[in-house]
């Protein structure tokens, strides 16, 4: 039996979100159905505002009102000479409930991943070097401790060999395999507080 139209067709928009297969897609759009009208429309509202209005940081490349900078690289407060380079917006996120980083992001929005066809073309990686060339001291490599979060580790710290650039690491204290998104506050904040050195 094939869905009405107009319900396939959201099952099958709903199934190209990440980890969404056909059947979650199918129980989701059964519980739209079932949500009032309005509710609905508030959803559907909201993500119309989220193409309209957001885009991505003309310098940083994290989420922000569209065309200009995220409140983060407008804030003259944020230590200028340190980055924090990470894999996803949400990772900023983690990084700011710490308490522990004052300087300002990097969101790559992917790490290395030659697997799935994920190369250093496909990540803002040559966005980050052109802010090189400003007052930036160091370059932190805050990724998922995992084998895709330490092969783009390896390989920004061997392409950020810059004279007076020193790369650093977190400390060890987020377990193997952990992501960063998900480390509550104090381990992350001490593992910045004592982050190792990568290159000089």
């Amino acid at each position: 039996m094939n869905y009405p139209p107009a319900l396939q067709a959201v099952v099958d928009e709903l199934g190209r979100f990440p980890g969404v297969g056909p059947k979650s897609a199918q129980r989701i759009a059964f519980w739209l159905m079932r949500q009032p009208g309005e509710d609905v429309e508030r959803l559907a509202g909201a993500l119309s505002e989220m193409t309209t209005r957001l885009a991505f940081c003309e310098r940083c490349c994290n989420v922000a009102e569209t065309g200009g900078l995220c409140a983060i690289c407008l804030d003259e407060r944020r230590d200028q000479t340190i980055i924090c380079v990470v894999e996803n917006p949400p990772d900023v996120v983690a990084v700011e409930r710490s308490g522990a980083f004052r300087g300002t992001y990097h969101v790559l929005h992917g790490v290395l991943n030659p697997l799935e066809g994920v190369t250093p073309d496909r990540l803002r990686i040559q966005e980050l070097i052109a802010r090189l060339h400003g007052p930036v001291k160091e370059v932190i490599l805050c990724f998922n401790s995992n084998v895709e979060g330490d092969h783009t580790a390896m390989y920004l710290g061997r392409l950020l060999q810059v004279p007076g650039l020193v790369v650093s690491q977190p400390a060890s204290g987020l377990p193997v395999g952990g992501d960063v998104e998900f480390a509550d506050d104090l381990t992350l904040g001490r593992a910045l507080e004592g982050r190792r050195i990568v290159s000089d």
